[in-house]
């Protein structure tokens, strides 16, 4: 991977450059944070001209590492106001490093609305004009895009709501049979995307020619070391069986499963809405349903699944737990056929679930409609892609549904909606929550893997937990791996820099690894800070430092103090 691909969307100009020594340091979200840093304005329009969407490959983008085909999508969030990066799987991102394309950067905007498509192959790249996607929605899109341009390429594209700018629109890729559905969900990227007039991204990979690692052989025998581990530990079998949906029970024992607006931790149907039950009912029902499934080529654990209907039609690729968590419990909808029904249309507008979700319970809360209310719930989805006042509303984030309905219970930090895990009884991913430059993002140090061994109901230890944990995300997403791999990385944290090195030819130890996550880390903050939202000026909403959280009763009580100086904790040598 030594070139960068730069596309002006006004000009239609695209230059391709060699990587400088400086970008070539990075991968993933760490180069769109060194970019993002160096070239663009902090207090930009995130919906203007000078916003970047950029599209970035892992450290370990081209190899055969398992879960490797993972990719980054970031730029300024129109959410949070500071910078964002997704990681999402699919083929396209493995397509994109395969053709040699360290970063993919879109800079500018159109003179006027449009529906483009970029195309990038082996030989040349260029704009195309493709007025039939207008408004189409993702399936359709997808679909069209794959008679056009074949089966055998990789696509991104956004749904009605990233066209129309909307701040919860997501950016969605496929897995390589073009059923299952994966998003570059948060932060509002999708729309970043719309008003740069892209409908979509199409990456060929035809006649590629793929750099050559430096090591080979050593390259195998560390991918072969962590695929034997990741083989070895129970938590692989049990994500293949149920996905991550396995978590709801739990998280509804732990008492963090929001519940109706996160009035409560706990959901009296949760049973029903359980991975277990999930599992059940593919099993039972056959036909297209099915679950084990990758979402990258390559991946050893394969937790995402196809959710059928009684009939064996598939309802939505993939249920995920998150969806389940925000479109389930948190709008009191325990019919999992239900849930499936509005994440596959959040899905078809192309917003973010988690970011729904949270609207359509504030929206609950507000008497749009009412608590379990499903079809009150798919209809409101609908409006969102219809672009009606209310539908836009919602379509713009869980804040902005909030004042506009006059909603104090607003779950959100830094303007982004809180994941499926109330951190009033999770207290160390409050901290991650308040603390990172994502937001509200679970994926930047989810603190449910400390369960075992931090008593996430007392404030004592989840800052410094909360640090490791946000610099092994920063990590992962910049080799361009699964989370789920990190489990062979606790265990012998050396093998990371054994992969670098032998892909690069670098001399990397694991203390130098760690450096790189917590430089990451560092200039997103500087950004951040810039964009005038440092995370010293960041909280938990105030319901949750006030409003007990049934069934434990818990507030979130970590100190604000002691949060800040979560930047001057020291990690622990050699230890991920």
């Amino acid at each position: 991977m030594r070139n960068m691909v730069r596309v002006n969307i006004r000009t239609g100009e695209i230059r391709t450059t060699p990587c400088s020594e400086d970008e070539l340091r990075w991968g993933g979200r760490s180069l769109i944070a060194h970019l993002m840093l160096q070239e663009v304005r902090p207090t930009c329009d995130a919906l203007g001209r000078e916003n970047t969407l950029i599209v970035a490959a892992g450290w370990l983008g081209d190899t055969a590492v398992t879960t490797a085909g993972r990719c980054s999508i970031g730029g300024k969030s129109p959410l949070t106001g500071g910078v964002k990066e997704a990681n999402v799987g699919g083929v396209a991102g493995s397509k994109m490093a395969r053709l040699g394309v360290r970063a993919l950067i879109l800079e500018d905007a159109p003179e006027k609305p449009e529906s483009r498509v970029l195309w990038i192959g082996a030989d040349k790249c260029e704009l195309l004009a493709a007025p039939e996607l207008r408004m189409a929605e993702v399936g359709r899109t997808f679909q069209i895009l794959r008679e056009r341009f074949g089966e055998q390429a990789g696509f991104f594209c956004i749904g009605p709501a990233g066209e129309m700018g909307l701040g919860g629109a997501a950016i969605a890729t496929t897995d390589q049979t073009g059923v299952q559905a994966r998003f570059a969900a948060r932060g509002g990227l999708g729309a970043v995307l719309g008003v740069k007039g892209i409908k979509a991204i199409v990456i060929d990979d035809t006649g590629a020619t793929p750099d050559r690692a430096h090591d080979p052989t050593a390259l195998g025998a560390a991918n072969k070391e962590l695929w034997q581990m990741l083989r070895d530990d129970p938590k692989t079998q049990n994500r293949h069986d149920y996905g991550t949906p396995a978590v709801l029970s739990i998280c509804d024992t732990l008492g963090i499963l929001p519940t109706r607006n996160f009035q409560t931790g706990h959901f009296e149907e949760f049973e029903a809405i359980s991975g277990e039950r999930v599992a059940e009912l593919i099993l039972a029902r056959g036909g297209e349903g099915e679950r084990g499934l990758p979402c990258v080529r390559g991946c050893l654990i394969q937790c995402s699944n196809n959710f059928a209907d009684p009939a064996g039609k598939t309802l939505v690729a993939s249920l995920q737990y998150e969806n389940l968590g925000l479109l389930g419990s948190n709008c009191g909808i325990g019919e999992v056929d239900e849930v499936a029904r509005i994440n596959h249309l959040c899905n078809q507008v192309g917003v973010d679930t988690i970011e729904t979700g949270a609207a359509i319970g504030v929206a609950m809360e507000a008497g749009v409609i009412p608590f379990g209310d499903a079809a009150g719930a798919k209809d409101l989805v609908r409006q969102i892609g219809q672009g009606t006042p209310l539908g836009r509303v919602l379509g713009s984030g869980v804040v902005i549904t909030g004042k506009v309905l006059g909603v104090r219970r607003v779950p959100a930090i830094k303007g982004q909606a809180i994941p499926a895990y109330d951190p009033r009884s999770l207290k160390g991913i409050g901290v991650t929550y308040a603390t990172s430059p994502m937001g509200a993002d679970h994926t930047a140090g989810n603190a449910l893997e400390m369960a075992k061994v931090l008593d996430q109901k007392k404030p004592d230890g989840q800052v410094a937990a909360s640090l490791r944990l946000q610099v092994r995300g920063a990590l992962l997403d910049s080799l361009g791996v699964c989370l789920f791999i990190r489990p062979a990385f606790v265990k012998n944290p050396d093998l990371m820099a054994r992969l670098l090195n032998a892909r690069y030819g670098w001399s990397l130890t694991f203390t130098d690894v760690q450096r790189m996550g917590l430089k990451c880390l560092e200039m997103e903050r500087e950004f951040n800070r810039l964009a005038g939202v440092s995370d010293e000026l960041c909280d938990v909403p105030e319901f949750m430092r006030t409003e007990p959280l049934a069934p434990f009763n818990t507030v979130f009580d970590v100190p604000r103090e002691e949060m800040k100086r979560i930047w001057d904790v020291k990690l622990p040598e050699g230890v991920f």
